[in-house]
């Protein structure tokens, strides 16, 4: 099951828990997905589960905003499992992305830098409006996801959906634009602020010992940076994990914060075990026993290509 499947089947999940009159729900995730560039394309490795047009971080929020499509609107709802309403799903979103917005639409209108127009919008932008004729201010916030689309919770009876922008008051980009790679390498993780999760590589980073930038790019090889990613082989999540694997580890692999801190850990132990990153990105891919029985880095061109492109993507983090 590839990652778009995997997605498409947590949409019909909670089509089915909260709204079984949501005949259309279904088509809103291939609307949402085409307009972002993600039509389905599996990426070079074997376990990537998507391709984008956009940047991994636009896909990302795409990605996590449709997972929500066909839950109720609840007027004050955070909780998914209950209902969420515009700026509940927006901070939701965001949220498992490492990103902290403000609780309400008024309130995040502030946050991120504005952008110019619609024209200029990006997948992931936030897009505002003033409804309401009898209160000035922002009210309404959705998540743009490209061709004239955003998702959100628009109102009272109806639930999270993909439906036209329209004319918005105001909108801001959130994303951080992604950090120019130094002339020299330096020792921080600053290069990955703007990758999603960079707030949880760096997290893990600092608890286990693990180069943030390296944690970044396994994320990005593996999955690009899909929380719902799952491969042909089983493989699950941002860091894609067997579940066996996962199991050992103790990890929940579709949760991004406990992938990551597994990731982390496992790294390191490999790390130990073998001598060098390279050996445990070996190990990471193809397995401890498989690098054992052939003393280093098998003779595997997907191995070998799958070290080679995440120590090269490490560096472009750093």
């Amino acid at each position: 099951m590839d990652g778009l499947t995997a997605v498409q089947s947590r949409i019909n999940e909670i089509q089915t828990r909260f709204t079984p009159q949501l005949a259309t729900s279904s088509r809103g995730w291939a609307t949402a997905a085409a307009a972002a560039g993600l039509s389905g394309t599996a990426s070079t490795s074997s376990s990537s589960a998507t391709a984008a047009a956009g940047t991994a971080s636009e896909t990302a929020v795409v990605a996590e905003a449709s997972k929500y499509l066909g839950v109720p609107y609840l007027w004050g709802g955070t909780d998914p499992s209950k209902g969420l309403d515009c700026s509940g799903l927006v901070q939701v979103v965001f949220g498992r992305l490492g990103i902290d917005l403000p609780r309400t639409s008024s309130q995040q209108a502030t946050s991120g830098t504005a952008v110019a127009s619609l024209a200029d919008a990006r997948p992931g932008d936030l897009v505002f409006f003033d409804n309401s004729s009898s209160r000035a201010g922002i009210d309404h916030v959705g998540i743009y996801v490209g061709n004239g689309k955003m998702i959100a919770a628009p109102q009272a009876g109806e639930v999270v959906k993909v439906q036209d922008v329209g004319n918005p008051t105001s909108i801001r980009r959130i994303l951080p634009q992604a950090a120019p790679v130094a002339a020299s390498a330096g020792s921080g993780s600053g290069g990955i602020a703007g990758v999603p999760y960079a707030n949880l590589f760096t997290a893990a980073a600092g608890r286990h010992g693990v180069d943030a930038s390296l944690l970044a790019a396994v994320a990005s090889v593996e999955s690009s940076f899909n929380p719902s990613a799952v491969s042909p082989a089983g493989a699950q999540g941002l860091m894609q994990f067997m579940p066996a694997t996962a199991a050992g580890l103790g990890v929940t692999a579709l949760d991004p914060a406990s992938a990551v801190d597994g990731a982390a850990r496992y790294l390191k132990s490999l790390s130990g075990q073998f001598g060098s990153t390279e050996l445990a990105l070996a190990a990471y891919n193809a397995g401890p026993g498989t690098v054992s029985r052939h003393g280093g880095i098998p003779p595997y061109p997907e191995t070998q290509n799958y070290v080679r492109t995440v120590m090269s993507k490490a560096e472009t983090y750093r």
